[in-house]
């Protein structure tokens, strides 16, 4: 007499249910907040999941606001990554090796900030300028913290152009891909403009022999 033994793996789970338990969440519950409080706008599935699959790959935590996102035109997603998320970026890069700064300063106002990012596998550091001129925006953080506001711009080109970290994008860059969407989706819905000096006239049709 022989007895068949039958084992079951575990269950395989989704990208969902990992980032979920990650945070102590249940799926349902971490999907809904995330929906509601990470991302402007109606999602697809697709959508949500395109999401997922970048905050999981930069490791960005969206209850806290590391990373967010908006539909895209045509589909696809936007994200955003704040500053801390940047920050929390280099900081966690196995070759970050510390940030320095330098400000230029003129007729007593910040004039530019230049971010000098270090990583341990290069003797020379990337370096990037920001210009206030360049980046203020009539925006409150802007109008209250002009030359915070100026510095984390800094660390953000600078912990990019360091490490090569692509498809997300800072909050300034998001609200300016934002307003040409909302643009365009303007003058697409609009209706087109009568021809200016042309009026159609519609001719009778001839009548017919024997009528």
């Amino acid at each position: 007499m022989t007895t068949e033994l039958t084992t079951q793996g575990p269950k395989q789970l989704g990208l969902l249910e990992i980032m979920a338990a990650k945070y102590q969440v249940d799926a349902k519950t971490f999907k809904d907040c995330v929906k509601v409080t990470c991302i402007k706008g109606e999602v697809s599935n697709e959508q949500f999941a395109a999401f997922m699959v970048c905050a999981n790959k930069y490791d960005l935590n969206p209850l806290l606001k590391e990373i967010y996102a908006f539909p895209a035109k045509g589909g696809g997603i936007t994200p955003i990554v704040s500053v801390d998320g940047w920050i929390s970026l280099a900081n966690r890069h196995p070759q970050f090796d510390g940030i320095t700064f330098e400000d230029i300063i003129e007729n007593g106002k910040l004039f530019s900030v230049t971010a000098h990012v270090w990583r341990k596998d290069r003797k020379h550091p990337a370096s990037v300028t920001e210009y206030m001129s360049e980046c203020k925006r009539d925006t409150e953080p802007w109008r209250q913290w002009p030359n915070r506001m100026l510095r984390n711009k800094a660390i953000i080109q600078g912990s990019r152009l360091a490490f090569g970290f692509s498809g997300i994008y800072d909050p300034d860059e998001a609200e300016r891909i934002k307003h040409i969407i909302d643009v365009e989706q303007v003058v697409e819905e609009a209706p087109p403009a009568p021809p200016v000096g042309k009026t159609k006239i519609n001719k009778p049709e001839p009548e017919k022999q024997g009528e």
